[in-house]
């Protein structure tokens, strides 16, 4: 469940709530309900403040509108669990996806694993100052928004702003890759990375972390084909059954960067932030490195079960690596 579908769940609470009377004194259901992951102190996968929102114009407090929520929340398929935190808000725990059903996701979905209809039916313009920094940002913004099923169009009643601080050397010398990632990678609100060091192979430089990681994967594959193995995630056990010097740490970590991905796309969109996607990226390069050991046989050891399921993560690891590069205007190449 993404955090778009689980905004309608929300939404569907409150509108059933209205409608058997909990809720007598609202009148509308707001069109949008904000979920984000829980705050410090806060518990399950994702939080909503929608008890605070509403609370006003229902004419109850915060808890009051909470404890009405959570039931019709908690009966909503996909949800495992509710709690109520703080002044009101409702923490909800997802029913567990079986990994190998996430993985299938990512294959089945390919470089399009975490586009979604977030923003269908709304259209926008950009508008920028048109500076080499802005223009890019743009276009890497239209992109994202459009992966979330927005069109972006000149006429668009909806006017977005960009306004990233503009790069202050020529930042094009570096080639379309690493000029691209320097003006993306930072946030809006910071400078453009300097050029030194976004030409160099190690792992301090972000944008050849990614692509490096990407380019394991695929050689991974290649090796394997040598093998004779092919990827197949084919139950939770293999991936567990590692030997006795290795845990499921790695394997875990990996899991939840993919998972997280459709999430990271959706924010990116509607905050206008290609950065996001950029330390998202980061993060599941860091996780496919640690864990593309224990991909293949080692030594004598004979291909198995284990191993395809291993090698199908480290497939999707790099497929994620590979669309999100996409939607930020990177390639990423097989070789590197």
């Amino acid at each position: 469940m993404t955090p778009a579908d689980l905004s309608l769940t929300v939404q569907d609470a409150v509108r059933r709530a209205v409608g058997e009377g909990a809720l007598r004194a609202l009148t509308r259901v707001p069109e949008r309900v904000k979920v984000e992951r829980p705050r410090p102190g806060g518990s399950g996968d994702w939080a909503t403040n929608a008890a605070l929102q509403l609370a006003r114009e229902a004419g109850m407090e915060p808890l009051g509108v909470a404890r009405v929520l959570k039931p019709r929340i908690a009966e909503a398929d996909g949800v495992a669990s509710v709690e109520i935190t703080g002044p009101g808000f409702l923490n909800i725990t997802l029913a567990s996806r079986s990994r190998r059903a996430l993985v299938r996701d990512v294959l089945e979905a390919r470089e399009r694993y975490g586009h979604g209809t977030a923003l269908e039916g709304r259209a926008f313009r950009l508008s920028h100052p048109g500076d080499v920094r802005a223009t890019v940002w743009a276009d890497a913004v239209r992109g994202l928004l459009a992966a979330q099923g927005a069109d972006v169009h000149d006429g668009a009643a909806e006017t977005l702003t960009l306004r990233p601080v503009p790069v202050t050397y020529d930042v094009l010398a570096l080639g379309p890759d690493a000029a691209r990632w320097a003006l993306l990678r930072p946030a809006a609100h910071d400078r453009a990375l300097g050029p030194d060091g976004l030409l160099t192979q190690s792992e301090a430089n972000g944008l050849f972390t990614v692509r490096y990681a990407h380019s394991r994967a695929r050689a991974l594959l290649r090796n394997a084909d040598q093998l004779g193995m092919s990827p197949a995630y084919e139950d939770e056990a293999p991936l567990a059954a590692q030997p006795p010097h290795q845990n499921d740490a790695p394997a875990s970590r990996l899991l939840t960067a993919l998972g997280d991905h459709p999430a990271v796309l959706e924010a990116a969109a509607r905050h206008r932030a290609p950065d996001r996607v950029a330390r998202h990226l980061e993060a599941t390069a860091d996780a496919l490195l640690g864990f593309q050991h224990t991909v293949l046989p080692l030594g004598d050891e004979k291909p198995s079960a284990a191993h395809r399921s291993r090698l199908a993560l480290a497939e999707a690891a790099g497929t994620v690596l590979a669309g999100g590069l996409a939607l930020l205007g990177i390639s990423a190449p097989d070789y590197l």
